[in-house]
């Protein structure tokens, strides 16, 4: 079994596709065509989800920046003058007088379970 690296010559006229030990060759070249195509598929993969990210990143801080101005017009909404102004438009105006706290007394019922089954 004679080893001889193939010329220049032969490379260029593929006669190393040809020869005898043709297989080993063939096999070589199948090998680094798949091997490339797995490496072309996962930067593909790569790449589409990077730019999935970004678009994900770009709804999020869009989303935030709508969550805020909503939260800041709701905390406007809820201001008391805002309301006061608003009622007024529709005829009620805020009371003159402040309201008062008013105390229910419940009698203390000493009954027992027993009594209250059976008066």
């Amino acid at each position: 079994m004679k080893k001889t690296i193939a010329s220049p010559v032969d490379v260029i006229k593929a006669k190393i596709l040809v020869n005898e030990n043709s297989a080993k060759t063939w096999a070589f070249i199948i090998y680094v065509i798949v091997l490339g195509m797995i490496l072309i598929g996962n930067t593909q993969r790569y790449e589409s989800k990077v730019f999935k990210i970004g678009k994900l990143t770009h709804e999020v801080k869009m989303l935030r920046a709508e969550f805020v101005a909503t939260r800041s017009e709701l905390m406007e909404l809820k201001m008391e003058s805002t309301i006061t102004r608003k009622l007024e438009e529709e005829g009620i105006y805020p009371s003159e007088t402040p309201p008062q706290k008013i105390k229910v007394l419940r009698e203390v019922d000493n009954k027992t379970f027993w009594n209250k089954l059976w008066p």
